[in-house]
C-alpha cells in the first residue's frame, strides 16, 4: 500500500511539475519581447536555451521544495506539499523575470531582448545560467 501511495504522489508532483513548467515558460515569455513558439519552430536556439533554463531551474525548485526538512517535520498533507510547492513556483518566477530584467539593464553593450530575438545563442545560455543560478540559490533557502 505505502507503494502505491509513494506512485501517486510521484505522478501528482510530476503532473504539478508539467503544469507548472509550461505556465512559468509562458509567464517568462510574455517578459521577454518575442514569441516563443515562433522563435522555436524558426529554430532560434537562444529561446531554446532559456527555456531549458527555466525548466530546469523550476524543477530544482521544487524539488527543493518537496526536499525539504520543514514539511517533513510538519505532516505535511499532498495538497499542502503541492501548495508550497506552487508558492515556491511563483517566488522563482519573478527572481526569474527581475533577473533577466536586471541583467538586460545592466550591460549596456547589448540588448539581451534583441540578441535572444536575433537567435544569439550566447545569449540563451547566458539566461539558461543566470534561471538555473537563481534556481540553486532558492532552492538552498527553501532547504536550508
Amino acid at each position: 500500500m505505502e507503494l502505491l501511495m509513494d506512485i501517486l504522489n510521484v505522478a501528482a508532483y510530476c503532473v504539478l511539475g508539467i503544469i507548472l513548467m509550461i505556465l512559468g515558460n509562458f509567464l517568462i515569455d510574455l517578459a521577454v519581447p518575442c514569441h516563443f513558439p515562433t522563435e522555436i519552430k524558426k529554430g532560434n536556439k537562444a529561446v531554446g536555451w532559456l527555456s531549458a533554463g527555466s525548466f530546469a531551474g523550476i524543477g530544482i525548485i521544487l524539488r527543493a521544495a518537496i526536499c525539504s526538512p520543514a514539511g517533513a517535520a510538519v505532516e505535511e498533507t499532498l495538497f499542502s506539499g503541492m501548495l508550497s510547492s506552487t508558492i515556491y513556483f511563483v517566488v522563482g518566477i519573478v527572481f526569474f523575470i527581475l533577473g533577466y530584467l536586471a541583467v538586460n539593464f545592466f550591460h549596456k553593450q547589448y540588448n539581451l531582448n534583441d540578441e535572444i530575438g536575433n537567435g544569439n545563442e550566447a545569449a540563451g545560455i547566458m539566461v539558461c545560467g543566470i534561471f538555473v543560478g537563481l534556481a540553486a540559490i532558492i532552492s538552498g533557502v527553501i532547504y536550508g
